[in-house]
């Protein structure tokens, strides 16, 4: 098992769980962890190379990469490499390098199944359909706890107000995503690399209810969509138990009680990230690693009310006219953009 910053977490869950062993990728809190579970059977480590290394490990039948943000993909790629099929949480992966995991997954004949409630809604809508061209992958939107608000309203968001999720319980940096729909941008990017299709057939519609976790359409016109409650174990339990289903005590969809799903287009003039990840999908290359790096970089900062809600975009929007486009990145290129990136939009923010 293993952490960021969580260690009181770790901590807990170790204990319950009994691993074979942890790792904390914060080294500061490596003795607090060593000292609470000193008394267990358990080995202990700290930092990113024991967090690369550790998913390699000969015992682990699969791994299920969550982490936030770009410091999922060089463990992720480690995992691939010692042949460990990915159950993937982190969407930001397959958004900064998705043409070099989808190789490298090719080449040493990993699956990786997707975890994101949209991705393995579309995922169970696929099952069965071996040889059936997609014709349209759709994407549901929450359109999160502004969905409603005027450009002017959008102006003076507070961070407390981004933080409520009106469905989901999630972390602060994918909730602020999810506010601006930077978050949908990426599941966006993540479904062209995850089911090899165009950017022209993802499309996002809103539906606030989030009952309908995502949708495809077929060639002959049918649409297949996945419901449930916004729950992310199912997801989660069905990447680790596919192809089948295992029964669980997860609430059910009470049709009684869900008696009204409603569908709006998404508004790209009021919540440009959305238009910026397709743009970065299209122009494609190094430029949806320039906007993620961008993007983690704002998010910090609105987080620490540094910049506005509205100005979150237009820093974005300008590092990726000012960082180096490159049409054929490899990783160690990956790892320069989103340091230049990083420092690029800093600037922005710094002198806005």
């Amino acid at each position: 098992m293993t952490a960021n910053n969580r260690v009181e977490e770790l901590i807990a869950q170790a204990r319950k769980f009994r691993p074979e062993a942890v790792v904390i990728a914060n080294e500061s809190k490596y003795p607090q962890l060593k000292e609470a579970l000193a008394n267990l059977p358990i080995k202990v480590y700290a930092g990113e190379e024991a967090l690369c290394q550790i998913v390699t490990e000969t015992p682990i039948d699969m791994v299920l990469t969550a982490m936030v943000g770009y410091a999922g993909l060089k463990p992720t790629m480690n995992a691939i490499r010692a042949r460990k099929p990915i159950a993937l949480a982190n969407k930001e992966t397959l958004v900064v390098a998705g043409e070099l995991i989808n190789e490298l997954a090719r080449l040493n004949g990993v699956p990786i199944l997707p975890v994101d409630s949209e991705h393995s809604a579309v995922f169970q809508c696929l099952a069965g359909e071996i040889g059936n061209p997609i014709e349209k992958v759709i994407l549901t939107a929450s359109g999160g706890p502004f969905r409603t608000c005027t450009l002017e309203q959008l102006a003076t968001v507070t961070k407390a107000q981004a933080l409520k999720h009106p469905n989901w319980d999630m972390g602060a940096k994918i909730t602020i995503d999810s506010a601006s729909m930077m978050n949908k941008g990426f599941e966006v990017i993540e479904a062209k690399w995850l089911f090899g299709v165009r950017p022209d057939q993802i499309e996002v519609v809103v539906h606030p209810q989030s009952v309908i976790h995502s949708m495809v359409q077929f060639e002959d016109g049918a649409v297949k969509a996945q419901l449930g409650m916004p729950d992310m174990r199912l997801p989660i339990q069905y990447a680790f138990s596919y192809p089948d289903r295992l029964q669980s005590s997860f609430p059910r969809l009470d049709f009684k009680l869900c008696t009204e799903l409603t569908f709006e287009q998404p508004d790209t003039a009021r919540f440009r990230n959305l238009a910026l990840a397709y743009e970065a999908l299209h122009r494609a290359g190094n430029m949806p690693c320039i906007v993620n790096a961008a993007n983690e970089v704002v998010v910090a900062a609105f987080l620490q009310d540094k910049i506005s809600f509205l100005g979150m975009s237009d820093v974005i929007e300008k590092t990726m006219l000012h960082a180096s486009f490159l049409q054929k990145p490899t990783y160690e290129d990956y790892v320069a953009t989103d340091a230049e990136t990083r420092q690029i939009a800093t600037e922005f923010i710094n002198h806005k």
